[in-house]
C-alpha cells in the first residue's frame, strides 16, 4: 500500500457564522467578527450575498469550506427558511468532521430543543408555507443543535468576556483540526482504515482499542493520524503521548495514578495545573462527555488502570492504547479482537519509505538501486531504521553511500539504538538473558529446538519466549521464533557493554582469540559466537575450553582455514549442546571427541576427511549438516545416534555411499544428498520417518530403495535413476515430486495425495489420462519439456499450470474447467492458443505467445490504456499484447500491472499484477476482471509493466523479497470482453 487516497479538506475560511442578521449583526456578531480579526481568525463574511428564499451555491461552496461553523439561535433564528436551510448544511458538513459551536443569544436552549414559545411560534410560522418533509428536517436540526455544547449569553455576566472565550475556543480547536503532516505516509492510510474498523466510531457504546507493534514501526504515528483525522468529531479529546516512564520514583502508587490523571485532566479539559484529592474525579467530570483519548506508548498496567477505565465517559467515547506490550492490553481486559497488530511493510513499502528519506521521491535513482536495495535490507524493512538511515544518506554520492553501508551493518544509529533499548532494559533479568541468547544463536530456529537446546539454562525457556513475543522483541510464526536484524546488533551491543567477568555470551572475536589462545575462559561462560574473518590468526590452545566446563553453544562463522590453527590435544567442553564450525580446518575432530550431550553438529565447508572413529554414543544428537564438505569420503557409524532427525550432507561431492546405519534411524525426518556427485548406493530407507528426500543433482544414482510410507516430499531431480521404486504409489502422504532423470513416459501410479509434481526438463514425450485423477494436484510444472506434444484434460483442483518453453506443445485436450488458475504457456510457439483462449480458458490467468487481440474481444485499444463505457455487469475478460524488452535481461522476474479505475467510486478501484518471465517474442496476457457489485459507471483500465530485482530479504535478513525497479517493457495492444450472462 503506497500512501493515503484521501487527503484533508482544502478549507478557505476559519469560521462560517449562521446567524440571523436583524437579532445579532450590529451587537453580537460585530464584537465577535471584531475580536476574531484581532485573534488572526478567518470568517466568512456574507455582506454582499442577497438573500433569498434557497441558499445559492456560493453560500454552499463557503459553508463546504469552512473549519468550524458558529450557529447563533436567537429568537428570530427559525424565522428564517435561509437560516434554517444553512443549518441543514452545516450539519452535513459536521458528520464529515467539520466542528460546530452553538451560542444561544436571549433564547432558552429547552425552547431551541423542542421549537416551543416564542421561538417555536417563529418556527411554525416559516413551515407554514412548507411541506411537511421540510419541516421535519428543520425541526430535527434544531433538534440536534440545540443539545451540541455551547455558550449561552445568560450564563456571562457580559457578552465582552463571552466574546473572548469563544475567540479563544475557536483558536483552540483551529489548532488540532486536521493537517497535512501524514499526507503521503507510505501504508498509513491501510492502517487508520483497519483501527477505524475496531473503533467502530458509529457505535454509541464506550469502547478500548489497542495497537501493538514492535519500537519503531510506527504505532504513534498511526495514534496521531487518527487523533488528527478524528478528534473534531469528539467534544473533548487529548494525546497523552510517551507515557513510557510516566510513573515517577519516590511515589507510592496511589500518589503515581493521582499525578497521571491530573496531567491527563489538565490536557483534555485545556486547564493547566489542576490538581485532585482522589481518584473519582474523572469520572465524576466526564461520565456524560463523549471522548476521544489517546494514550500512547503505555508500559505499566498500572497507566491503563489509571486512565482506562470505559465506564468513566460518556456514550460514544473512545480510547485508543499504543504499547510495546501486547499482554498489557490483555490484563486490562481488551479482546484480541480488539487489538491491532502492526506487521512489517512490504518490501516495495519498505523501499518507498526508504526512498522518501533518502531521494524525496518514491523509487530510487536507477545509479542508486543496489545501494537502496542494501540499506532496506540492512533495517530490515523497519519505518524507524528506514527514515534515520534515509535521512542520514541523503544529498550523499555513491561513493559515500559504499564507504557508509559497513557500519550500518553492525553498528546502530544513537536514535535507533535508544528507542529498540527501552524495550530491553524493561525485561526481567532471566527474559534478558533469553534475548541474549536468541540474537546470538537461535534467530529463526524453531520454538520447539529453542526450548530443548536453553532446557539446562534455567531460564524459563517458554514462558520468556511469551513475554518477548508480547514486547514484540521475537516475532513467533510457522512455529520459529524471529528476532529483527536491528534488535540482533542491538543485543550485540549490549553484551560487548557488559563487565567483562560477568558476560555469559563472548561476541567480540578479538577478545575470544585472547580466551582460547591463552585458557582465560571461566565457568560463567555459556555461549562463544564469532567471526574467524575478523580475526588476522589464532591458534587455539589445547586447554582452551577446559575451564569453560558450562560451555553449551560454541558458533564460529566465516570461512578463514588459513587463519585457524587448532592443537591435536583440543578437547571440546563436555556439555557442549551445539558446535557449529563453518570451514573447520582440520581432516577430523580431535581424537576425544565424546560429546554425549550434543544435540547439533553442524560443519558445513569443512575440510572434514572423516568425522570421526568408531561409534560414539550420540543419544541427544538430532542434527546433522555437512553439507558442501567436498573433501568428505565417508560418514561415521551412526547406530546409536538414535534420536537424529535431519541429516544433510548435500555437496559432498566426494561421497559415494550413505551408511548401512542409517536404515535403522526411525526418527530420521530430512535426508538431503543435494548435488553429491558422487553418490551412488543408499541403503534401505524403509523404516525412516523420513518425510523430506532431497537428492537431486546425485547424477550417477541410477537405482533407488523402497521408500519410507510416510514420505511428503521427493527429488531425484538430475539423478539417473530411470524408474521410480514400486512402493511409491502406496505413499499415501506424499504431496510433492521432483523427477526427471532419464524419464521418457508419464508416471501411471502416482497416489492421489500429490499437490506438486515437477516434470521439468525431462524427455517426457506423453502424459497419460490418469492425471485427471490426482484430484489433489495444485501445481504441474512441465517446463522445458521439449518432446512433450499434447495434453490431456487436467484434474479441476489445478491452481498452476507451468508449459514454458514446451516447444513441441500443440494440443490442450479440454474442457479446461479450472477456475482461477495460472496457465503459462509462454514460448509455446507450435501451440493452437486460440482455441484456448475461445473454449477452454475460464477465469484465472493465461499467458501465450501472440501479437493481436482476438475479434471476440469488442473493446480494443493500442498503447497501455482502454475505457470501458457504462456497463450493467460486473465480470471482465481482458487481453493485453506485451513485447519484451531484451535489455532487461539481468532483472529476473517482470510484472504486469492492471489499474483497473471506476470513475468517481475509489471503493471499486482495484489493481492485478502478475508475474512474465523470459518472453522471446509478443504474448498475449489473459485474465478476468471482477467486480463485487455491477458497475453503472465508466472504467478505465491502464496497464504498466515493472521488472523486480532479486533476491533482497525480509525481516531477520532471511526472507525473500523484490525491490521495484523502473524499467519498462511495452504493451502494444489491450481489449476488454463484457461477459454477460450468455458469454459467462
Amino acid at each position: 500500500m503506497a500512501s493515503s487516497s484521501s487527503s484533508p479538506r482544502t478549507c478557505k475560511y476559519d469560521v462560517f457564522t449562521s446567524f440571523h442578521g436583524p437579532d445579532v449583526r450590529e451587537t453580537f456578531l460585530s464584537h465577535l467578527r471584531k475580536q476574531f480579526k484581532i485573534n488572526g481568525i478567518t470568517m466568512f463574511d456574507d455582506t454582499e450575498i442577497e438573500r433569498s428564499h434557497i441558499i445559492g451555491p456560493t453560500l454552499t461552496q463557503a459553508i463546504r469550506e469552512s473549519r468550524i461553523f458558529i450557529v447563533v439561535l436567537s429568537k428570530q433564528y427559525a424565522s428564517s427558511s435561509w437560516c434554517l436551510d444553512e443549518l441543514l448544511e452545516i450539519l452535513k458538513c459536521n458528520e464529515n468532521g467539520q466542528r460546530v459551536m452553538t451560542v444561544f443569544h436571549g433564547v432558552d436552549p429547552s425552547h431551541v430543543r423542542k421549537q416551543i414559545k416564542d421561538f417555536g411560534i417563529a418556527f411554525d410560522e416559516t413551515c407554514a408555507r412548507k411541506t411537511e418533509e421540510e419541516r421535519r428536517k428543520w425541526s430535527e436540526a434544531l433538534t440536534y443543535a440545540a443539545v451540541i455544547a455551547g455558550e449561552d449569553f445568560k450564563n456571562w455576566k457580559n457578552e465582552a468576556e463571552m466574546v473572548e472565550e469563544i475567540a479563544k475556543d475557536v483558536s483552540d480547536k483551529l489548532n488540532v483540526t486536521p493537517s497535512r503532516d501524514f499526507e503521503g505516509m507510505v501504508g498509513l492510510e491501510a492502517h487508520m482504515r483497519k483501527v477505524e474498523s475496531l473503533l467502530d466510531l458509529d457505535n454509541d457504546g464506550v469502547k478500548i482499542v489497542g495497537i501493538s507493534g514492535p519500537a519503531g514501526i510506527g504505532k504513534s504515528t498511526i495514534a496521531r493520524a487518527i487523533h488528527g483525522r478524528h478528534s473534531n468529531s469528539f467534544p473533548l479529546s487529548c494525546f497523552m503521548e510517551n507515557l513510557k516512564g510516566s510513573y515517577q520514583s519516590g511515589y507510592d502508587e496511589y500518589s503515581s495514578r493521582l499525578q497521571l490523571q491530573e496531567q491527563f485532566l489538565s490536557k483534555i479539559l485545556n486547564l493547566n495545573g489542576i490538581k485532585i484529592l482522589h481518584l473519582g474525579v474523572i469520572k465524576d467530570r466526564l461520565h456524560d462527555q463523549k471522548v476521544l483519548i489517546i494514550l500512547d506508548d503505555v508500559e505499566r498496567l498500572d497507566q491503563l488502570e489509571a486512565l482506562a477505565n470505559i465506564m468513566w465517559f460518556g456514550p460514544g467515547s473512545r480510547i485508543l492504547v499504543t504499547t510495546e506490550n501486547k499482554e498489557i492490553l490483555q490484563q486490562h481486559g481488551i479482546s484480541d479482537n480488539d487489538i491491532y497488530h502492526v506487521d512489517f511493510p512490504s518490501g516495495e513499502e519498505a523501499l518507498k519509505i526508504f526512498c522518501l528519506s533518502a531521494f524525496r521521491q518514491t523509487s530510487p535513482p536507477v545509479e542508486f538501486v543496489d545501494l537502496a536495495d542494501k540499506v532496506v535490507r540492512i533495517c530490515s524493512k523497519l519505518p524507524l531504521g528506514l527514515h534515520v538511515l534515509g535521512s542520514s544518506l541523503r544529498g550523499k554520492s555513491q561513493a559515500d553511500w559504499t564507504d557508509e553501508l559497513p557500519s550500518f551493518q553492525n553498528s546502530l544509529d544513537g536514535k535507533i539504538e535508544s528507542i529498540l533499548k527501552v524495550g530491553y532494559e524493561s525485561l526481567q533479568e532471566k527474559d534478558q538473558a533469553l534475548f541474549l541468547f536468541i540474537a546470538v544463536f537461535f534467530n529463526y530456529k524453531h520454538d520447539v529446538y529453542v526450548t530443548s537446546m536453553l532446557a539446562k539454562t534455567n531460564l524459563g525457556v517458554r514462558l520468556g519466549l511469551r513475554n518477548l513475543a508480547n514486547r514484540h522483541l521475537i516475532h513467533r510464526g510457522n512455529s520459529k521464533v524471529v528476532m529483527h536484524h536491528l534488535l540482533h546488533v542491538m543485543a550485540r551491543k549490549v553484551i560487548s557493554k557488559q563487565e567483562p567477568w560477568k558476560r555469559q555470551i563472548l561476541v567480540d572475536a578479538q577478545e575470544i582469540c585472547y580466551v582460547l589462545e591463552n585458557a582465560e575462559g571461566n565457568g560463567s561462560i555459556l555461549g562463544i559466537s564469532f567471526d574467524v574473518t575478523e580475526i588476522n590468526e589464532l591458534k587455539i590452545s589445547a586447554r582452551a575450553f577446559k575451564r569453560m566446563y558450562n560451555l553449551f553453544f560454541l558458533k564460529v562463522n566465516g570461512h578463514g582455514k588459513r587463519r585457524l590453527h587448532i592443537s591435536e590435544e583440543m578437547e571440546f567442553p563436555p556439555h557442549l549442546r551445539l558446535l557449529h564450525w563453518d570451514a573447520y580446518p582440520e581432516k577430523s575432530l580431535p581424537l576425544r571427541f565424546c560429546l554425549e550431550n550434543l544435540v547439533e553438529l553442524d560443519m558445513e565447508n569443512s575440510q572434514l576427511e572423516k568425522v570421526w572413529e568408531g561409534t560414539q554414543p550420540f543419544g541427544n544428537l538430532k542434527k546433522i549438516n555437512l553439507s558442501r564438505s567436498s573433501r568428505l569420503k565417508e560418514l561415521p557409524d551412526l547406530s546409536k545416534a538414535t534420536n537424529l532427525e535431519s541429516l544433510n550432507v548435500g555437496k559432498c561431492t566426494a561421497l559415494v555411499e550413505l551408511p548401512s546405519s542409517i536404515s535403522n534411524l526411525y526418527k530420521l525426518d530430512v535426508l538431503n544428498t543435494w548435488s553429491c556427485e558422487s553418490l551412488e548406493v543408499i541403503p534401505r530407507l524403509t523404516n525412516l520417518a523420513s518425510t523430506n528426500i532431497d537428492m537431486e543433482g546425485c547424477s550417477r544414482l541410477s537405482s533407488f530403495p523402497d521408500l519410507p510410507t510416510k514420505i511428503k516430499n521427493l527429488s531425484v531431480k538430475g539423478t539417473a535413476v530411470e524408474e521410480l521404486p514400486a512402493s511409491l504409489t502406496y505413499c499415501s502422504c506424499l504431496e510433492s515430486l521432483r523427477y526427471n532423470g532419464n524419464l521418457k513416459a508419464f508416471i501411471t501410479d502416482l497416489p492421489t495425495s500429490v499437490r506438486s509434481l515437477d516434470l521439468s526438463k525431462s524427455g517426457i514425450e506423453r502424459i497419460t489420462d490418469s492425471i485427471k485423477g490426482l484430484h489433489n494436484l495444485q501445481t504441474l510444472d512441465i517446463s522445458d519439456c521439449k518432446r512433450l506434444v499434447s495434453l490431456p484434460e487436467l484434474p479441476c483442483s489445478l491452481q498452476y499450470l507451468d508449459a514454458r518453453n514446451c516447444e513441441s506443445l500443440e494440443r490442450v485436450s479440454g474442457p479446461l474447467n479450472i477456475s482461477n488458475a495460472e496457465l503459462d504457456f509462454s514460448n509455446c510457439f507450435k501451440l493452437d492458443r486460440q482455441d484456448i483462449i475461445e473454449q477452454f480458458f475460464v477465469g484465472g490467468w493465461g499467458l501465450f505467445p501472440g501479437s493481436k487481440v482476438p475479434a471476440k474481444f469488442n473493446y480494443r485499444a493500442r498503447g497501455n490504456s482502454l475505457t470501458i463505457p457504462y456497463s450493467a455487469f460486473n465480470r471482465f475478460k481482458v487481453c493485453v499484447v506485451v513485447s519484451p524488452n531484451h535489455q532487461a535481461r539481468d532483472y529476473i522476474l517482470r510484472h504486469l500491472v492492471c489499474r483497473c479505475i471506476v470513475i468517481g467510486d475509489s471503493v471499486n478501484s482495484t489493481i492485478r499484477d502478475f508475474s512474465i518471465k523470459g518472453l522471446q517474442t509478443d504474448h498475449i496476457c489473459l485474465f478476468h476482471i471482477d467486480f463485487p457489485s455491477e458497475v453503472r459507471r465508466k472504467i478505465v483500465l491502464e496497464f504498466s509493466t515493472s521488472y523486480f530485482r532479486a533476491p533482497m530479504f525480509g525481516v531477520g535478513g532471511l526472507r525473500p523479497a523484490s525491490v521495484l525497479v523502473d524499467i519498462k517493457f511495452e504493451i502494444i495492444e489491450c481489449g476488454v470482453q463484457i461477459l454477460t450472462d450468455e458469454t459467462n
